[in-house]
């Protein structure tokens, strides 16, 4: 297939209303059609936020932000009572280069910072939530920080001015987070005036821009709808009329996205775990700001897709340690942040969100994933949610095998939106908390060309890579063309002490691969069937850190042991060092084990260990 035609088939893969949504958002935007090109406003007045006459809350605070914070919730940087610089990265020093400017005026990759995300973290107000559970906990210099730093946040970042109002996700984001902290300190009902128009700028910024967040098929729709719904209801129950065109806008976008971007199967059209993870939470914020105004549920089907995406995501997730695969994009998103747990761990957000959709406990032991219950005035459930089991989540393409311990996930390709990695067939083992064979991640969206290509190319899974090149062609920093279609699947079958799966691919170039997975309580076998390449297949294992030793076509760290047979000569057989990001901007070595053949064939590969 020519370039040309690769490019065509992904446009309209992608959607003809999608294209037609972004290109008028960005002509509209580009010669002052679009209305968000005219609004002006006041800086908003303090306070925002008033003294507490609610009862303290005997609950543990974050220690975040109080005298260390951490960016993409893992680089620790110094902070003290005086608000941080809005427009210079913590990391990198590097500053935007045209705060006052109008938004619209500010390129998308400043060359000055790098990646924007690194000045947009600080001002998704997660600090705001950190100050309003110390103010509640009974700490009064705490209001008189979140006041300060509103103020400051406020002078620094005047309405539509700068980095920080370019991205309407990140606008919405502030939205939910101003609301949640409302909740903890008991003043959504009776709101400081200063932070009513707060609000009000904000919905302003988002309601004309929200055709591209749409056009987008991702958490920008599901985050600007969330907003403009909790903020629309919040300013019309202060008796702001103008709040309920917002809301009403909100709720119809809040029940088309969930339609259309989760499957019935609660898959996600991001293919991420941690996207998944950010999808949700803005769900949970959604419907307990909805149940605290006691406003009209939503339709059965939204309440539906929010249950299967619970349950999506509790099958992914390790109960011992919280963490999971480390699947498709991952940019260091977290919202919702009111617990000190580490970003790896996603047990908050699914006993939040399994006790507000099902009414029960995903995990029934007592912990810190409890708390976000406790701080939003939830109570616990009595119910314990099933504990997940072998299951085939086949609108997303994912795979899910268990035996005692053990989990394997198989991905698959069923792209009915835009892949962010070529990840084919990834195959990642856990045992225990233990992540045995494992995804590389993500590390940056705005970095050297080498890291851009290595992390979401098929080099950085636990699959065959034809020809050294992807699986699919890349079309642009976050989008590849000819998505691949699953041409052989397989039911996933429980019999003999073991659970099966098969599926397989034909790629654009004619290379075929079909994989086998079997899972015993210990021993995982795959076996691969590949045919159609040119010149050379490339098998690899991306292992668990450790002490790996080749002996003959086995590979043994003296306590697990991976063998691999294959019909056709082996060509290489090599331990190399791969890379692996587990946090967003962070990479570290990890063992990968390449096994290279240049025939058609089968390879079987054995992973044991003592159950």
């Amino acid at each position: 297939m020519t370039m040309l035609k690769v490019r065509a088939s992904t446009a309209l893969a992608l959607g003809l209303p999608n294209l037609a949504r972004a290109i008028s958002y960005r002509l509209g935007v580009r010669i002052g059609l679009n209305v968000v090109r005219r609004l002006r406003a006041d800086v908003p007045p303090a306070p925002f936020f008033q003294p507490v006459t609610v009862t303290a809350l005997a609950l543990p605070p974050l220690l975040n932000w109080q005298q260390t914070a951490r960016l993409f919730s893992y680089w620790p940087y110094a902070v003290g009572t005086a608000a941080p610089d809005w427009h210079s990265s913590p990391l990198t020093g590097g500053r935007v280069e045209l705060p006052e400017a109008d938004w619209w005026h500010i390129p998308d990759f400043d060359p000055a910072v790098g990646d924007i995300k690194l000045i947009w973290e600080a001002s998704r107000f997660d600090w705001v939530l950190a100050f309003a559970q110390h103010t509640r906990a009974g700490e009064t210099a705490s209001l008189e920080c979140l006041n300060v730093w509103l103020s400051d946040w406020c002078a620094q970042n005047p309405p539509y001015k700068g980095a920080n109002w370019k991205c309407g996700q990140e606008a919405s984001i502030r939205v939910m987070h101003l609301a949640m902290a409302a909740l903890i300190l008991g003043q959504a009902e009776a709101s400081a005036s200063g932070l009513l128009e707060l609000v009000r700028l904000h919905l302003q910024r988002i309601a004309p821009t929200i055709s591209y967040a749409m056009a987008q098929d991702n958490n920008h729709g599901t985050s600007e709808a969330a907003a403009l719904f909790i903020g629309g209801s919040w300013l019309l129950s202060q008796g702001m009329a103008e709040g309920e065109r917002w809301q009403r806008l909100g709720r119809k976008w809040l029940e088309n996205r969930a339609a259309r971007l989760i499957g019935a199967d609660g898959s996600f059209s991001q293919y991420s775990l941690n996207y998944h993870r950010v999808m949700l939470d803005t769900f949970c914020m959604v419907e307990v700001w909805r149940r605290y105004l006691d406003l009209p549920r939503f339709s059965a089907r939204w309440y539906a897709r929010s249950l299967a995406a619970v349950q999506w995501q509790h099958a992914m997730v390790n109960a011992e340690t919280g963490d999971g695969p480390n699947l498709g994009a991952n940019d260091g998103a977290r919202l919702l942040q009111l617990t000190d747990t580490d970003y790896r761990d996603f047990r908050p957000s699914v006993q939040l969100a399994m006790a507000l959709f099902a009414n029960a406990r995903a995990y029934a032991e007592e912990g810190t994933w409890n708390l976000p219950l406790s701080w939003l005035g939830l109570d616990l459930p009595k119910a314990v949610a099933d504990q997940p089991a072998s299951r085939l989540f086949d609108d997303g393409g994912f795979a899910v095998l268990r035996r005692g311990t053990a989990m394997v996930m198989l991905r698959y390709p069923r792209f009915r939106f835009r892949p962010s990695q070529a990840d084919a067939l990834h195959v990642d083992l856990w045992l225990g908390g233990r992540n045995l064979l494992r995804d590389a991640g993500t590390f940056s969206y705005n970095t050297d060309p080498l890291w851009l290509e290595y992390f979401p190319g098929t080099a950085s899974h636990n699959t065959v890579q034809f020809d050294d090149r992807d699986q699919m062609p890349r079309l642009s920093r976050f989008l590849f063309g000819d998505w691949l279609k699953t041409s052989y699947i397989e039911s996933l079958h429980e019999q003999d002490g073991a659970a099966t799966f098969a599926a397989g691919y034909r790629d654009g170039q004619k290379a075929c691969h079909n994989r086998h997975v079997r899972l015993s309580a210990n021993a995982l076998q795959v076996v691969d069937q590949i045919e159609g390449f040119k010149h050379k297949a490339v098998l690899r294992w991306r292992l668990e850190p450790g002490q790996w030793r080749i002996e003959g076509n086995s590979l043994s760290n003296g306590e697990h042991v991976l063998e691999v047979r294959t019909s056709m000569p082996i060509v290489r057989y090599e331990l190399l060092q791969g890379w692996e990001s587990r946090y967003y901007l962070e990479k570290k070595q990890v063992p990968v084990l390449e096994i290279e053949v240049r025939q058609p064939g089968s390879l079987t590969t054995e992973y044991r260990w003592v159950s």
